[in-house]
């Protein structure tokens, strides 16, 4: 997988792929939601990207980014909320 936004590959760790078994999302809905959400700076490298996906009832959807050689994908989360 490879993001368009940040032109990188995209490494999904084993919880971020337990974690989407889970919650039933795609590599395709991540991918969206790393190319097109919201990036919020955690720092250190570390972001928050999320979106609200309109199909869904467990919005808003957050991909836990580091981002720096790749987007490396620690988790996934939903009903998140960002902190103002």
């Amino acid at each position: 997988m490879r993001s368009v936004r940040f032109n990188m590959y995209v490494v999904l760790t084993e919880h971020a792929k337990l974690r989407m078994a889970e919650r039933q999302i795609n590599a395709e809905l991540v991918l969206e939601i790393i190319d097109t959400g919201i990036l919020k700076d955690a720092g250190n490298a570390h972001y928050w990207l999320y979106k609200h996906i309109n199909e869904r009832a467990d919005n808003l959807l957050c991909v836990a980014a580091v981002i720096e050689n790749a987007v490396v994908i620690k988790t996934i989360m939903h009903h998140w909320e960002p902190e103002p």
